[in-house]
């Protein structure tokens, strides 16, 4: 790149500026990096408690669905789960957390209003029914918590490299220009000081001359 750089008292100064910029950015991408990794951490915690929730209360429900089974019949059961409506209505917004747009979900509380008639339904099926909306409802929680985990480690390595990129390529780059400028100046700088130091002694030697010259003649008409 410094073979492609003017080695001018401009292109220094625009290389400075340059400099600053990319360190300023990758203190900012670091500082958005570091707040998103202490969100990650967090979100991990509450993905671990949502998938525990979901374990124990898919381990319950399974429990219920093997007792209903048992006491109210398979008939009774799969009669059951063929009346609901198979509706499950959720509250979604996109938030954004440091700039990564995530899910926010909202589930609404349920109901106890059957959607069917409890006629010839025992209340292990009916318990078993209740369960598994909870079941329902954690999967929806594990789904949310899992995708904004995914989005914010996504947007992590993005931030990284883009670090990674400013800190090991954009700002040496520059550094370099800028080393290239600084010693093909000094050098000029040299050349200058050197040539300037040449025409003042050949300007002082022929001051000298011209003296002794005048002082010669000085004396010539002295004698005569």
């Amino acid at each position: 790149m410094a073979e492609q750089i003017s080695p001018t008292r401009s292109a220094m100064l625009a290389s400075k500026a340059s400099l600053k910029t990319a360190q300023s950015g990758a203190d900012l991408l670091k500082r958005k990096r570091d707040a998103l990794i202490g969100e990650f951490f967090a979100l991990v915690k509450d993905a671990l408690a949502a998938r525990e929730e979901l374990a124990g209360v898919s381990k319950g429900a399974y429990t219920s669905l093997f007792g209903a089974k048992a006491w109210d019949s398979p008939e009774a059961v799969e009669s059951l789960s063929l009346a609901g409506t198979g509706d499950y209505a959720v509250d979604m917004q996109i938030v954004s957390i440091y700039g990564v747009k995530v899910p926010k979900i909202e589930i609404p509380e349920r109901t106890n209003t059957a959607t069917f008639s409890p006629i010839n339904v025992g209340a292990r099926t009916i318990q078993a029914a209740t369960d598994f909306g909870g079941v329902l409802e954690a999967i929806v929680k594990v789904a949310a918590t899992e995708t904004k985990l995914r989005r914010i480690g996504e947007e992590i390595k993005k931030t990284s490299r883009r670090v990674n990129a400013l800190e090991q390529i954009r700002i040496p780059g520059i550094q370099d220009d800028i080393r290239f400028i600084r010693g093909v100046l000094d050098q000029r700088e040299r050349e200058a000081s050197f040539t300037l130091k040449k025409i003042k002694a050949k300007l002082e030697a022929e001051a000298a001359k011209d003296k002794a010259n005048a002082q010669a003649g000085n004396h010539g008409s002295a004698a005569d």
